[in-house]
């Protein structure tokens, strides 16, 4: 937990431990099928990407190519700790400093660094189980989790949450494996097809967390405010943990946790309806997180759009599942479920598909895909939060304005 300079604000290792412990068991399998999915995700990734590719018109830019990893609910959680810790190393240093490397600031980082470990380790255990697949972006690779040669992207499939989702929706199981890999096979298409787009983003979110003006201290009580949510009570109030069972989702679009008992403190008060992301806001941060999500709204829209558009052709029962699975989606969750999805900010990720899918599909109805392709050329061709929602405005802009 220590490192050059300091204590660190994060005690990562922590928070890995934390979260594979109480991460809930994967469905039960043997060990002859648990092969048998893994294997069968690998080939329906690659079938998937010649498939995205010819529809999209989208390939990979030569150096760009990234692996497809099956990963199990401890392998995903470490990844992503390994994401954060990369992401958010200079937020971090900012704080380090802020707080000093006096004796007591050190003591304070330390037993800070614990306590915020656990609460992540919490709040990513929770998230383990409700993830199909996520195209990880910025993660440095190691030899477990290999990324990019240069050192960020991979494409992480969760089967122990995918085998869960199919068996709970009584879809079929090959049909639906294939499904999620079209969903999250066009993610790794924009990014190895797009190559200026990683640091496009990198660039921004760093330029959100160097706006971040927040200590070590607040964003300790947010993150509890997380925490105290999940296990349903709040901050000095005794909370016993909830009995939840299992649930999936994909990375970008919670579902219900079923089983979770009832009668838990809703902390809305607490939160006045604010996401985590909403209370450490500035007014800069607010514009750069307008042009994120607008961004993150295309990507989104853009893997939904793709996968309606092949699954037709390749996969038989593509109407079912995307029926059973949408009406899962829509069906809501639980109040402690409702609290924690708006306190991470998890509903605005079911918003992102549905405006994404809808600028994506008005603009190749007007420009087609060659045209709509041409929102990959720079940022400056990226679509504003407006324009999301407006895409005629984009196809002035891109189309019919002075340098079109």
């Amino acid at each position: 937990m220590t490192s050059i300079g300091g204590v660190e604000m994060v005690d990562w290792k922590l928070a890995v431990t934390t979260a594979s412990r109480l991460a809930r068991p994967g469905p039960e399998i043997t060990r002859e099928e648990a092969r048998e999915v893994v294997a069968e995700l690998r080939g329906h990734a690659v079938a998937a990407e010649e498939h995205v590719r010819a529809f999209t018109g989208m390939t990979t830019a030569a150096g760009h190519d990234t692996p497809v990893l099956v990963v199990d609910r401890p392998g995903w959680i470490e990844a992503n700790v390994a994401g954060f810790r990369s992401l958010l190393k200079p937020l971090m240093t900012k704080m380090r400093a802020r707080r000093g490397n006096g004796p007591g600031g050190m003591i304070a980082g330390a037993v800070g660094g614990k306590v915020t470990g656990v609460e992540l380790g919490v709040l990513l255990s929770f998230l383990s189980s409700r993830v199909l697949g996520q195209y990880e972006t910025f993660a440095p690779a190691t030899r477990e989790l290999p990324g990019a040669p240069d050192g960020g992207g991979r494409l992480l499939l969760v089967a122990p949450n995918i085998v869960h989702v199919e068996r709970e929706l009584g879809v079929d199981p090959h049909d639906f494996r294939l499904w999620v890999c079209l969903h999250e096979e066009t993610h790794r298409t924009q990014f190895t097809a797009v190559p200026w787009l990683r640091d496009h983003l990198e660039a921004e979110i760093q330029a959100f967390l160097a706006e971040t003006d927040v200590d070590a201290g607040t964003l300790l009580e947010r993150l509890s405010d997380a925490v105290q949510a999940f296990t349903g009570g709040r901050r000095g109030e005794s909370a016993e943990p909830s009995a939840t069972g299992t649930a999936t989702d994909t990375a970008t679009a919670p579902e219900t946790e079923p089983g979770t008992r009832s009668g838990a403190h809703a902390p809305e008060q607490d939160i006045d309806g604010r996401s985590l992301v909403d209370l450490v806001q500035t007014p800069a941060q607010r514009e750069i997180l307008a042009r994120v999500t607008a961004v993150m709204s295309l990507l989104e829209g853009h893997a939904d759009y793709v996968m309606d558009g092949v699954g037709p052709q390749i996969v038989p029962s593509v109407v079912e599942i995307r029926e059973k699975f949408q009406r899962r989606r829509a069906a809501g969750a639980n109040r402690l479920d409702q609290i924690l999805r708006r306190l991470l900010g998890l509903d605005a990720k079911l918003r992102q598909y549905r405006d994404g899918e809808r600028f994506v599909r008005a603009v190749v109805e007007e420009v087609g895909m060659e045209g709509f392709n041409r929102v990959w050329t720079s940022p400056n061709t990226l679509p504003t939060a407006a324009e999301i929602t407006h895409p005629a405005e984009w196809i002035a802009r891109v189309h019919r304005g002075p340098e079109a």
